[in-house]
């Protein structure tokens, strides 16, 4: 295993942010208000939407742009910025290790790890009917999720939360985590413990609801907004 660029031993004095939906906003947000001086922010490439297919930028492109910072599509281009540090909110793509050997980065992942390590965590605790989830402040490293965790904090997953709510809540929950990691130094961190289960980005086929299924398992599916069925031959939302 490669050796990862050493953390700052107190307060980031710079940061490079890595992030492109929704959620990875608020915490962008959070950083800066909270005085952290953003060097650059690197995110997915515009994409084509809509009838006209007109290219929009990420949601954390165009709330960069907003807060008047530098944005690129290029990871390597965190490598030039002079940064001490990477944070990562969802950005949708595995850091290189030739990068992580220079720039060391934190990352905040929306389960309690080592429960659904993966790309999709917050789906995958609704439809496993989990009673609980949460948030890690944890190291990015050459495994997938599988860095020291700094920081955690649990919460309880209701029977009324569906995945907009629960996502919502759970970044709401890890803004003064991610905060404070950043302006204070993230300490040693601790080693994730007990048996890894894997957050797979889920296919639409798992989406489908079977009648014959017991009744859990079609309430947890349609707490993801996104299931369907099949009526008379036709796909029913």
């Amino acid at each position: 295993m490669s050796t990862l660029a050493p953390l700052p031993t107190g307060a980031a004095r710079r940061i490079v942010y890595f992030g492109t939906p929704e959620v990875a906003v608020p915490p962008l947000r959070a950083l800066v208000a909270a005085g952290v001086e953003v060097a650059l922010v690197v995110t997915r490439v515009d994409k084509r939407r809509g009838r006209g297919s007109n290219l929009s930028p990420s949601p954390v492109k165009a709330a960069a742009l907003e807060l008047d910072l530098r944005v690129s599509h290029t990871m390597t281009d965190a490598l030039t910025v002079g940064a001490d540090l990477g944070v990562v909110v969802a950005y949708g793509r595995i850091i290189p290790v030739d990068v992580l050997t220079k720039l060391p980065m934190i990352n905040v992942h929306f389960s309690l790890l080592p429960r659904w390590r993966g790309a999709a965590p917050v789906e995958r605790a609704l439809m496993a009917g989990d009673t609980e989830t949460g948030i890690c402040i944890m190291r990015v490293e050459e495994g997938l999720d599988t860095g020291v965790v700094y920081d955690r904090v649990t919460m309880p997953i209701r029977d009324d939360h569906t995945l907009t709510t629960l996502r919502a809540e759970l970044v709401d929950a890890a803004l003064m985590p991610l905060v404070r990691a950043v302006t204070q130094g993230c300490g040693a961190g601790e080693p994730q413990r007990g048996e890894p289960t894997h957050a797979a980005k889920i296919d639409p086929s798992e989406l489908q609801i079977r009648w014959g299924a017991n009744a859990r398992d079609i309430v947890s599916l349609t707490k993801l907004e996104t299931a369907w069925f099949m009526l008379s031959g036709k796909r029913v939302r």
